[in-house]
């Protein structure tokens, strides 16, 4: 959802997808890594019950990695070290849309990361001091999109209130939440088009 008629103070932002490369792309290039069909970890993930339930626990924080990693290598039919890493190793910051949250913030605008986590030691943090005001990681806070409460969260922490602030995420599950509570909102595909409407919304230059 996009205006063009206001403007907005805060900016919310997911890491995974986002600011950097697309994920399911990366899971995509783990299955092809590991002799699997191309679809095995979007099928098991989206459909195994126990895997749903582990991937809940482990985004708040309620499953530690070490049960996840080797419940779910065993429902992928893989081996369990460090198959978290394993999964994620195609994704790659988007510098473009890194340097997008860097200028925004630069401009005044005041930013916070918003993302669901595997794992809370992946982060660069000493990136994510530099281009947000607050982080809030669903492993850190036990909550994640698309419960309203985490937005809520991330908004209070970058000292805005909701309608206050655009929310850019890559999924579209969790958009809705943010807008029910007054947030603009992005679904970024692409670099080029996120940052033209983040110009738009923020009112300020981001290239």
């Amino acid at each position: 959802m996009v205006s063009d008629n206001t403007t907005y103070p805060g900016l919310l932002v997911d890491w995974g997808g986002v600011l950097t490369s697309d994920v399911f792309a990366s899971f995509g290039a783990f299955c092809e890594l590991e002799g699997l069909e191309l679809d095995t970890t979007n099928r098991v993930f989206r459909n195994d019950a126990e895997c749903r339930e582990l991937i809940l626990g482990l985004e708040t924080g309620a499953v530690a990695q070490e049960e996840f990693e080797p419940r779910v290598a065993s429902l992928l039919g893989v081996e369990a070290s460090g198959l978290i890493d394993r999964l994620f190793a195609g994704a790659r910051p988007d510098e473009d849309m890194v340097e997008a949250v860097r200028r925004a913030r630069v401009g005044g605008i005041r930013t916070g990361l918003v993302s669901n986590s595997w794992g809370t030691t992946r982060y660069p943090r000493d990136l994510l001091a530099e281009v947000f005001d607050a982080v809030v990681i669903s492993g850190e806070v036990g909550l994640r999109k698309p419960a309203r409460e985490i937005y809520v969260l991330g908004a209070e922490r970058i000292g805005m209130a909701p309608n206050d602030c655009v929310f850019v995420d890559d999924l579209r599950v969790n958009l809705a939440p943010a807008e029910s509570l007054g947030m603009a909102t992005v679904h970024h595909r692409a670099a080029d088009e996120t940052i033209a409407q983040l110009e738009r919304l923020l009112g300020v230059s981001l290239r």
